[in-house]
């Protein structure tokens, strides 16, 4: 028979070889981990060359400041107002804003007199009558943004065969969303010793390619403000695309009132069903079960 003795060095012997195994597989795990993850990231490295001629792909845009970003951030609704403004200022002659009504400016930008009185100014095509006539009316609440073109076609014969895009999800279609956008609108410039540009197209650093059918149309005092901002081309272009990014996720600001008070109630919850869980179970996990043998536990029959 083992002693005590030797049985506890024997046990002592096995725990310290696990422990050195299990700390051996560790390391040999780790190593194996940093071996793969090198050798994946050399050949993505690899495969995705950095190099100097990046037009193919354009500029990867900065990170500029819009509030709307930030966590809890909303938009800035009087920038929304000046944006609408520049749209349809300057914008408004190309590119079309399909998935925009006249309505959904209301007690975001506009009174509802402000956005009935803008929709009345443009005319559309209603009908039939009794006659059977189509005829033309003034705008409605209930309309959508006037398109600049009466189709495709038009559009194209009218921009050297380049289609201006629908501006409704602009901001969400783009990689890089709002900052992308400003960047192509501010980024113009005069293409660089060595780079061509066919005749009819712009350089942009930031449009994939680099050469862009769109004209710079942004300028220092090309609108207006009413209420008395300073009409600089960085601020247009930050309203501009504060309005357009709103167009893209007009149900933003509530979505994130939403996201506050549920993360207030599930707060909530959370603590309650904590002070539940400690206040039902703490009998249970504080007892302490105690086993008395009988006196003639060991006594022989």
């Amino acid at each position: 028979m083992f002693s005590r003795g030797v049985f506890t060095a024997f046990k002592q012997s096995t725990q310290g070889a696990a422990s050195r195994l299990s700390a051996h597989n560790v390391l040999l795990g780790a190593s194996v981990a940093t071996a793969l993850g090198s050798g994946a990231s050399l050949y993505y490295l690899n495969q995705n060359a950095a190099h100097a001629n990046m037009e193919a792909d354009g500029l990867h845009p900065a990170d500029h400041p819009f509030p709307q970003k930030k966590l809890f951030g909303t938009f800035d609704h009087a920038s929304i107002r000046r944006g609408f403004h520049v749209f349809k200022e300057v914008c408004a002659a190309c590119h079309s804003l399909d998935l925009i009504y006249w309505r959904n400016l209301v007690d975001v930008a506009y009174t509802e007199e402000e956005a009935r009185l803008m929709a009345a100014e443009y005319e559309y095509t209603d009908g039939p009558n009794d006659t059977g006539a189509m005829f033309e009316r003034p705008g409605k609440l209930t309309d959508p943004m006037p398109r600049p073109y009466p189709n495709e076609e038009a559009a194209r014969a009218a921009n050297a065969g380049a289609l201006p895009p629908d501006l409704s999800l602009i901001t969400k279609a783009r990689h890089g969303g709002v900052d992308y956008i400003y960047s192509l609108l501010t980024g113009y410039s005069d293409p660089p010793a060595g780079v061509e540009v066919r005749e009819g197209l712009n350089y942009n650093p930031y449009f994939p390619g680099g050469a862009i059918a769109m004209a710079q149309n942004i300028f220092d005092g090309v609108v207006e403000f009413e209420d008395g901002t300073p009409n600089t081309a960085s601020q247009i272009t930050k309203d501009v695309v504060t309005f357009l990014n709103w167009a893209a996720e007009p149900e933003l600001d509530d979505r994130k009132k939403i996201g506050v008070k549920a993360l207030l109630l599930f707060s909530t919850l959370t603590a309650l069903a904590l002070w539940i869980k400690r206040n039902r179970w703490q009998t249970l996990k504080t007892r302490k079960i105690v086993f008395n043998p009988p006196k003639n536990w060991n006594r022989k029959n």
